[in-house]
């Protein structure tokens, strides 16, 4: 029986000992942890975690994962590559880099802008610190973007400029081989 690949969402109050509950759960159903991102925020664990069972373990694994203890898992089948929606393999990899001080909406106008340039967001990581000799918080994001071939770099970085005067945020957009 092919393997399928599931798509789990973790979270629960942070503790020791979770990150192996959820690996015992998935060894037992002979799953096999392909990949994850897991963080500690604010207390709780969160994360998401890619694995490959047999079809005749999914339902089992689920339901042994419902059962963990102070941790939420949902777990839905990843699409078969065929039945995907379409998405390019082969394109431009970009990094963008974004500092600035603190404000409600900074993600929401840098996504905006990257979606009308057809702009895909791989991996999204943000956080806060304190600015050097002030009291004042500062946003960090950095992200892996990927896109066309033939997408205008000219354009994007050009919107990207007039959106870092407005928030007054410093924003490095660069292409990695």
């Amino acid at each position: 029986m092919a393997d399928q690949h599931l798509i789990l969402t973790v979270i629960g109050d942070d503790r020791p000992g979770l990150v192996e509950e959820l690996a015992s759960a998935i060894a037992a159903h002979d799953g096999n942890w392909l990949e994850a991102s897991l963080a500690h925020l604010s207390g709780k664990f969160a994360g998401i975690v890619r694995v490959a069972v047999s079809a005749n373990q999914v339902e089992p694994l689920k339901a042994t994962l419902a059962k963990l203890v102070g941790l939420k898992v949902s777990a839905e089948v990843a699409a078969e590559e065929k039945s995907a929606p379409h998405f390019p393999t082969t394109g431009r990899r970009l990094t963008l880099n974004l500092v600035g001080h603190d404000r409600i909406g900074i993600v929401r106008e840098v996504s905006q802008v990257l979606a009308r340039h057809a702009v895909n967001v791989e991996e999204l990581a943000t956080y806060t610190s304190s600015a050097p000799m002030s009291a004042e918080v500062l946003f960090h994001a950095e992200a892996e973007l990927f896109t066309a071939p033939d997408f205008d770099a000219r354009a994007l970085k050009a919107e990207l400029e007039r959106l870092s005067d407005d928030l007054m945020v410093d924003i490095t957009l660069g292409e990695t081989l």
